[in-house]
């Protein structure tokens, strides 16, 4: 991305840290497809065939559509005033030297009343949030604090004491011990049939596709507010080579 597009994002630009397929990763081109939307180009791709649902699927994606084929491991933030955005890429390349690839078996599953791919083992689920714990408290102290009325705001939603004490410390409750991998799959979805429709597809696809293969992460950034998330800068993780989790 050229610096001059850089210096188009708004003062209000958000950062995240996100795992996001190989390029060249089968799970990168299914998952594009059927969110309709390529982060990293910005490019439009026609959905695939899809199982029989109440609506198009194009209207049943339009929420991850906008944050693009992604599973979170920091949630989005603002820089704080004293970083760039060379020191955010700075710190992220130097995590991403240190990090072990591995891969991760995956599931389908309907997770509250959406449906996303998730961890398939105990295992695999304690090592992708050991991943996103460390880099949680890698990029903490490039984000910007979060006000008293951000987290007011957030103590309105229905939260455990747990989650809380999180919301407090690190400004997002879904965290540490809370934190629960997913790549989101669908919109909020009242009926349950799309749900398990969805499900049934990507079962199949997965089945196929074989682990996820965590050898990077990927720097999103929201331009402005509102606007679609975009892949900025892929990060390789080059330290040894691992096993699967």
């Amino acid at each position: 991305m050229s610096e001059a597009t850089m210096n188009a994002w708004s003062a209000q630009a958000r950062f995240a840290i996100y795992y996001a397929p190989s390029r060249a990763s089968g799970w990168w081109d299914a998952g594009s497809a059927w969110l309709a939307r390529d982060a990293e180009s910005g490019a439009s791709i026609d959905p695939p065939e899809a199982p029989a649902l109440s609506l198009p699927l194009a209207e049943l994606t339009t929420v991850p559509r906008r944050y693009g084929w992604h599973g979170t491991l920091v949630a989005p933030f603002r820089l704080a005033g004293h970083v760039s955005v060379a020191d955010l890429l700075d710190v992220a390349e130097h995590w991403a030297q240190v990090q072990t690839p591995f891969a991760l078996p995956v599931e389908a599953a309907t997770l509250g009343d959406f449906v996303a791919m998730r961890p398939a083992t105990p295992a695999a689920d304690n090592r992708i949030r050991a991943l996103a714990a460390d880099a949680l408290r890698v990029f903490a102290p490039l984000r910007i604090a979060p006000t008293s009325a951000d987290i007011a705001r957030r103590m309105e939603a229905p939260l455990t004491e747990r989650q809380r004490e999180l919301l407090v410390e690190w400004g997002y409750p879904y965290v540490l011990d809370e934190f629960r991998f997913h790549m989101t799959l669908s919109n909020s979805l009242d009926n349950a049939a799309d749900r398990a429709a969805m499900v049934a597809w990507w079962h199949d696809k997965a089945q196929r596709l074989g682990p996820l293969t965590i050898d990077g992460a990927a720097i999103f950034v929201e331009p402005a507010p509102g606007e679609p998330f975009m892949l900025w800068q892929r990060l390789a993780f080059t330290g040894a080579t691992g096993e699967q989790a």
